[in-house]
């Protein structure tokens, strides 16, 4: 068992530790609506973190993707609401604003020879400058329910589960098979792992720092599509910490933060755990602030765990 396996067995068991202290401690943690709305608030955090993990992998990082959710949001939500745009153009609409804010990313990172962190933080107020002036200092009311299909409400459940979190599971199996099996995904491992090796080795790896960053920007799209077809309306605020979300869910499950170590089906893992301490908290009556604090805790333990790992390798 390698040892991104064997943190998602460890997350298996909190998680389940956590479920049924919960289903004992609460009337209605374990209610139907309770664990859709769970499903339904981690589907975009996952959808993203598919993304996010292939980034971390490459030793790189994307704190715009906040920012970049609230410019998809008010772009197709203001076209649903002024135009007959239908179910799947305003998808297509939103893949492809994700996609090109993604791809500024990639490119400044990839070219730029500067650490991703500083590019993307950048980036993250560029993004959200941009996003204020489309909102014109409004929120976008009156939107219709064209994505209700992929949100959280009844319409957009299938046996009870959202599809969103189908989406979600459905994109995490392919990003997982992808960077297990195909060469092209294992080249993101060698890149994270030694980048000046790893082009040495004839790896493309400007070629694919670009494409990782890009399709995280695509799965940005797609989640704010997710969160549109939840309904309500799109505020300024759109998006605000959900970067936070997205790299806990990232490490907790069990990605190095250095880079050539991480497992997408560790980020699901994650993004569930996140999203039960969220759950918890609220059903059990606690002050919000501590679920800042739980995840705040947990990442900490794993990347302490991953520093310690990364230090014992050293060693040998």
């Amino acid at each position: 068992m390698s040892k991104t396996e064997g943190q998602e067995v460890v997350l298996i068991a909190v998680l389940a530790a956590l479920w049924l202290a919960l289903g004992f401690g609460t009337d209605t943690f374990f209610a139907a609506s309770n664990l859709q709305n769970i499903l339904a608030t981690v589907a975009p955090v996952t959808i993203i973190g598919v993304g996010m993990t292939a980034v971390i992998v490459t030793a790189g990082i994307d704190v715009s993707v906040g920012s970049a959710l609230a410019v998809v949001m008010v772009v197709v939500a203001q076209l649903l609401r002024d135009t007959e745009l239908a179910l799947v153009p305003a998808i297509l609409v939103g893949l492809g604003v994700g996609g090109v804010l993604g791809a500024i990313n990639g490119v400044l990172v990839a070219y730029g020879r500067v650490h991703a962190i500083i590019i993307t933080f950048g980036t993250l107020n560029l993004f959200r400058f941009v996003a204020l002036q489309i909102f014109d200092g409004k929120e976008v009311a009156g939107v219709p329910d064209t994505l209700e299909f992929v949100g959280g409400g009844a319409e957009g459940r299938s046996f009870g589960i959202p599809h969103a979190w189908l989406l979600a599971v459905l994109l995490a199996a392919g990003m997982w098979f992808y960077m297990r099996h195909a060469p092209t995904g294992r080249h993101l491992y060698a890149i994270g792992g030694n980048a000046p090796a790893a082009r040495l080795a004839g790896i493309r790896v400007t070629r694919r720092l670009v494409s990782v960053y890009t399709i995280t920007g695509v799965l940005v799209g797609l989640a704010a599509c997710c969160v549109i077809g939840g309904g309500g309306l799109v505020a300024q605020s759109a998006g605000t910490g959900l970067e936070l979300q997205v790299i806990a869910a990232v490490v907790i499950g069990g990605t190095s933060i250095l880079g050539g170590r991480g497992s997408v089906l560790g980020t699901v893992l994650g993004a569930l755990l996140v999203g039960t301490v969220t759950s918890a908290v609220t059903l059990l009556g606690w002050r919000s602030e501590l679920t800042a604090l739980f995840i705040g805790v947990f990442i900490l333990l794993a990347v302490g765990v991953d520093l310690l790992r990364e230090r014992r390798r050293r060693r040998l």
